[in-house]
């Protein structure tokens, strides 16, 4: 009988880096690599299979399992050809993940918390028993770590994964060799996948969000198109992209999402479809399907995930006092101290023709220009944000242009508005109860 550790099919480097740290926290325990793992993890291992032993699912007896130490996965159909152990009566199953979202393994014991990696946990484990590490394994575990946090940069990354990398340089993780591994490869087929991406290109908004889905059929399995659709999406300045690609001899599809918001989460809508993932990242193996059908799906999901998500109209105050264009400067100056404003939008026949704020005054040198009208201090190109956009993305335009406050229009009209100081009281959680 024996005691085996796996992990997810598509192995990437937290999958493999807590594997290996797994197995010095349980060192009677075979260490089982799926079959497919992510060519950057190839290449690692292709160069110190000799330091890091593992074995291939097809090299063991199911029937020999006794005990199933899972990492860095809940979910039975990640797991490479272990379902047959699904309704096995007896097994021994230990958990170490960090995915908070309910997955479908019935552990006998469990370590699930949310941390930027799966590693972290098992980092944790390692120094609470005193276990020694090597550089080399510390340089893996940094490799899991910083692939999986975006090197400590991602929203999903917590004080202990920053507490467990400080703990790997202690023990020597080699920066360098991190670098060559994580740096991302693009050469002449990524390229030309990109070009004709970029060619096809379509905009949607759905729930406030500027998406693109692009379809594209390839011939033979192309690395790194991760690598492509995050380019693809930084290209077309959105807030996410999917690619789907197609390939139709192998009759296999890959969905890969890429979010630069946090709040619009690509891993819960690609574990919909079955794959996995966090909040700016995540992929989906699908047998071959109508590419329509998969770009139906997709939307749907992202309806669904996303309809709880936060909009300026929960954000924003009403109704809005305004003035009109005629109003004279001194009456605008006394409304702004009485009122503590420190800035109000102008309107002419219902439309918004400009903003006033405090900082305006400073054009002001005589005196005698008290008794002008607002519209000849007023600030006429006025940057506005609608309902169903996110908090993120009006503070993006805040800092863009450096202004404190976004008129909220809808059909023409200002029926709110928010300030940076909205936006300071929602990302710091400093709402009153």
């Amino acid at each position: 009988m024996m005691q085996i550790i796996t992990t997810h099919t598509h192995t990437d480097f937290d999958g493999l880096a807590s594997m290996m740290a797994a197995s010095i926290v349980y060192p009677d325990a075979v260490p089982i690599l799926p079959k497919n793992i992510n060519p950057n993890v190839k290449a690692f291992l292709s160069i110190h299979k000799d330091l890091f032993e593992t074995r291939h699912v097809d090299q063991i007896k199911h029937d020999d399992i006794e005990s199933l130490i899972i990492v860095d996965v809940n979910r039975w159909s990640r797991l490479d050809k272990m379902e047959c152990l699904k309704e096995r009566k007896g097994l021994n199953i230990i958990l170490w993940d960090h995915h908070m979202n309910e997955g479908d393994i019935k552990s006998t014991w469990e370590c699930v918390e949310e941390t930027g990696a799966a590693v972290t946990l098992l980092i944790r484990e390692l120094k609470k028993q005193r276990k020694p590490i090597t550089p080399i394994q510390a340089t893996l575990f940094m490799l899991g770590l910083y692939e999986d946090t975006g090197s400590l940069l991602f929203q999903s990354t917590t004080s202990e994964d920053a507490h467990a990398a400080g703990y790997l340089l202690e023990n020597k993780a080699d920066l360098t060799v991190i670098s060559k591994f994580l740096r991302p490869a693009y050469g002449e087929k990524q390229k030309n996948i990109l070009f004709r991406m970029l060619q096809n290109a379509k905009r949607i908004e759905i729930n406030g969000y500027d998406l693109s889905l692009n379809v594209q059929y390839i011939e033979r399995h192309i690395n790194r198109l991760a690598v492509v659709v995050g380019m693809y999406r930084d290209i077309l300045n959105i807030d996410a992209a999917f690619g789907i690609f197609i390939n139709e001899k192998r009759k296999k599809c890959m969905v890969i999402g890429r979010s630069s918001l946090d709040e619009f989460d690509v891993g819960a809508i690609m574990r919909s479809m079955g794959g996995g993932g966090h909040p700016s990242a995540g992929s989906a193996l699908l047998n071959k399907v109508n590419p329509d059908a998969i770009k139906a799906w997709i939307l749907e999901l992202i309806k669904g995930n996303q309809q709880a998500s936060v909009q300026i109209s929960d954000l924003m105050s009403f109704p809005v006092y305004t003035l009109k264009s005629d109003v004279l400067m001194k009456e605008v100056y006394e409304l702004l101290r009485t009122r503590g404003y420190s800035g109000l939008p102008v309107v002419e026949n219902n439309q918004m023709v400009g903003i006033i704020s405090k900082r305006d005054f400073k054009k002001i040198k005589k005196e005698s220009q008290l008794n002008a009208p607002v519209k000849a201090f007023m600030k006429r190109e006025v940057m506005t944000i609608a309902p169903g956009k996110s908090p993120m993305q009006a503070a993006e335009i805040m800092v863009k242009n450096d202004i404190g406050r976004l008129p909220v229009i809808e059909n023409g009209n200002i029926i709110g508005i928010v300030t940076r100081s909205d936006m300071m009281m929602y990302f710091y959680d400093l709402h009153p109860d």
